[in-house]
Order: structure tokens, then sequence, then C-alpha cells
């Protein structure tokens, strides 16, 4: 029994994981990758071999200094609206890597797939809700709450990363739950229905 649960939730906590961190990466593009950056040097997850690089100094470092300036730069009133068009497709990149990074017990087309799939998609759902309640406060109160929103998508990374590297079926859950009701947003509004 325990020689078929080993491999089995080896290979489920790093798709859990990957999905969880994809999820962070639809409210911030790079703090996702600190985050993992941090837990992989201190071994609380273990990264496949062809991301072992996000365990090392240098990345830690640009990690650190890629989120303090994208962090910064979501509250520049209208840097946050141009920041927003430019990372939906980053976003759909970085939760694809961000999910490949920890599944080291799939085969590379398994793994490959779900990271595009699941991975990708859960960021760009989730990067797709934010742009849009983002287009709403920006309409609605010229910008003013855009800071409110930047504070609440920077506490969501934080969040969304903590859980996934600490907590990851807590995340994974939470994560499934935000692209259920980002769809059904979308659906509802494009049917014209509030």
């Amino acid at each position: 029994m325990i020689d078929f649960v080993e491999p089995f939730w080896s290979g489920f906590s790093g798709i859990v994981i990957g999905i969880g961190l994809s999820a962070a990466c639809g409210f911030r593009v790079i703090l996702p990758f600190l985050g993992l950056s941090i837990a992989a040097m201190n071994g609380y997850v273990s990264l496949a071999p062809e991301f072992q690089w996000i365990g090392t100094w240098p990345a830690l470092i640009a990690f650190a200094t890629a989120a303090t300036l994208e962090i910064g730069a979501y509250y520049i009133p209208w840097m946050d609206n141009l920041l927003d068009a430019v990372t939906t497709p980053l976003a759909v990149a970085a939760g694809t890597i961000a999910a490949a990074s920890v599944m080291s017990d799939v085969s590379p087309f398994m793994k490959w797939s779900i990271a595009l799939i699941a991975g990708g998609g859960m960021a760009g759902a989730v990067q797709t809700g934010t742009a849009l309640v983002r287009g709403m406060s920006t309409v609605s109160t010229g910008g003013l709450a855009n800071v409110v929103i930047s504070t609440v998508e920077l506490a969501g990374a934080v969040i969304a990363t903590t859980l996934s590297l600490l907590a990851p079926i807590v995340a994974f859950t939470a994560a499934i739950i935000i692209a259920i009701w980002v769809i059904w947003k979308l659906l509802h509004r494009r049917a014209g229905v509030s």
C-alpha cells in the first residue's frame, strides 16, 4: 500500500502546488516565483530537474527585485491599467511555468499538458478577473479605488503563494472556486445579466 501511495501523493502534490502557484500568478506574475524560490532554497518544495535554477541565490535576488518593481508599479495610477494589458498573457506563461516547475514525478507530456491547461488556464482566469475588477473600478471611481484593488491583489498573491506551499489542498480548492466564479461572471456578463 505504501509503495502505491508515495508515488501517487508525490505526483499529485506537485500538481496541486503548481495549480495553486498558477492562481497566484494571476494576481502578480513575479511574486509567486519569489515565494517558490525561498521555499526551494529552504527545502520546503522540490523542483523539477530543469527548474532547479529557481532555488538559487541569483534567481532569488532577481525575483525579489522584479517583485518589488511589480508591486510598486501597480500603485502608480495609470501604470496599473497598462500592466493589466501586458500581464494577462504573461500571467498565462508564468502560471504554466510555475505549475511545471514543481511537477517532477509525472511524465513530460503529462507535466506540460497539465501545466499549460490547468496552470496557464488558472492564471489566465484569475488575471482576467482582476483586470475586469480594475477596469470597473477605473470607470466607476476614476481610478481612485485602484490602490485598494492593488492591495487586495497583492494580498491574494501572498496568501495564494503561501497556502500553495504550506497547505496545497486548501490553495487548490480556493483556486478552483475563484476560477468558477470568474467563468460564471464572464458568462453572465456576456449574457447581459449581473
